[in-house]
Formats: C-alpha cells, structure tokens, sequence
C-alpha cells in the first residue's frame, strides 16, 4: 500500500515538473506557440516590415526611372529647337523632376507672356524682368512640390526604425512575464519551463530587428538620393532661368533693331 501511495507521490511530483508541451523547435513553432499579446506584436511587425518593404521597391523604382527620364530630358533641352516642341516632348517623359521643372516654368511664362515665341518682346505689357521673377517663383513652388512627391512615405520608413525595436522588445518582456507566470502555476523554476516561454518571446525582439534595419538604411539611402536630386533641380532652374534671360534679351534687342530700321525707312 505504501508503495502505491509513493508512486503516485511521485509521478504527481514529476507531472509538476515537466514544462509546457511544445509541438517544435523551429521559429515558426515558436510563434505558434506564443501568447496572445506576443502574437498581435509579430503581425503588427510583420505589417510594418511588408509596408517598408514595399516602400523601399517603389523608392527604388520612382528614383530609376526620374534619372532615366532626366538624362533623355537634359539631352533634349540641349538640342532645343524652340521651348514649344521641347515643352511636348517633355510630356512624355512623367517621371523626370527636370522635365516637370520645365513644364512648370514654361507653362507660367507662356502664361504671362501670350506665347513668348510669336509676340515682340517690346508688345509684352509685362517687364522680361518681372516676367523672369513670376517664372522662378513658379519654379521654386515645382521644387518644392517634387520634393514632396519623392519623400512620400519616407516617415514611414523612419517611424518603423525608431519604433519597431521598443515594439518588439515590449512583446519580449510580455512574453517573459507570460513564462514568469507559468513557473508560478506549476510551482517549479527549472531550465525546461522557461526555456521554451522565453525563446518564444525573444522572437519578438529579432522580428523587430528585422523590421527596424532595412527601413533605417533605406531611409538614410532615399534621403540622400533625394537631397542628390534636389541639388539636381537647383542647378538646372538657375540654368534655364539664364537661358530664358539670354533668350529674352536677344530677342529684345533684335526687335529693337528691326524697329529702328522700320523707323529709318519710313523716314526715307
């Protein structure tokens, strides 16, 4: 009888003792496994590794094809025969930040002016210098509008690198507290119990990790493509306002002497 009741002690003793079944070892069983909290965590990671993820291929592509596009543009504008043709063909090239750029000025100077290329400078009701203002502030405002196109989204990438770290390691800390609250019910503080509840938790913190790396060096990539590219339209605004000056300036003087030869005929 004795030997009975000591077996029973001790098979309850060993049921105590052995720790939560898990139904593997590999990352995927770990998540499976996990609590509640530990899960809504992964997903909400994963969520944000998927949208950087995403983000960073369209990046990728937006800033191939405006640099492809821009070189075509630049290899047009040097060729220009007039600012009209130039004007359509850039049409074609939507991507390109130069070439909108373009369109842009060419658009409120064609505006001010009533077509620039068949009206005489000296019939133009507005001064070529105020003309040449009202054009850099449209300019400047295309600038500023491609900018914010090319850094759409960009905060995204920088809210996932600075948050998703701190977000996994709350999942791991829940985690543990979830092991930490297992040792408690099955009154035993082996290895065996909190191995697996802490494993599963610490992939929490990697998932961060690896949510939180890409997006900080793709951030810090697009960043500087894109002050690259910024510089890339400064430079060609002030171009192309020197040109138009030049342009302006020229006809100006040619009208002026086609109208002192009209004068001087009439006089003979």
């Amino acid at each position: 009888m004795l030997n009975s009741i000591f077996s029973i002690a001790h098979a309850a003793s060993d049921a105590v003792n052995v720790p939560l079944e898990r139904t593997g070892d590999t990352v995927v069983d770990m998540v499976m496994n996990a609590g509640p909290m530990v899960k809504f965590v992964m997903l909400l990671l994963l969520a944000m590794s998927i949208a950087c993820w995403t983000i960073i291929l369209l990046k990728t592509r937006l800033l191939r094809r405006a640099n492809k596009e821009s070189d075509q543009f630049v290899g047009l504008f040097r060729q220009r025969k007039s600012y009209s043709l130039l004007y359509r063909d850039s049409e074609a090239l939507s991507d390109s930040h130069l070439a909108q750029l373009f369109r842009v000025g060419y658009a409120e100077l064609n505006r001010l002016s009533k077509s620039l290329e068949t009206k005489n400078i000296q019939e133009l009701s507005i001064n070529p210098e105020i003309l040449l203002e009202n054009v850099d502030r449209a300019i400047q405002g295309g600038i500023m509008s491609e900018r914010q196109r090319f850094e759409s989204f960009l905060p995204v990438l920088a809210t996932t690198g600075s948050t998703a770290p701190f977000i996994g390691l709350f999942g791991t800390v829940w985690g543990i507290m979830t092991s930490f609250q297992d040792i408690g019910l099955k009154g035993a503080a082996n290895l065996a119990v909190v191995a697996p509840g802490i494993s599963e938790a610490l992939v929490a913190t990697a998932m961060g990790l690896a949510a939180a790396i890409p997006a900080v060096v793709a951030y810090n990539h697009f960043s500087n493509r894109i002050r690259t590219v910024e510089n890339e339209m400064i430079h060609f605004a002030s171009e192309f306002l020197n040109m138009l000056k030049r342009d302006l300036m020229r006809r100006g003087r040619q009208e002026e002497s086609q109208s002192d030869t009209h004068r001087a005929a009439v006089q003979d």
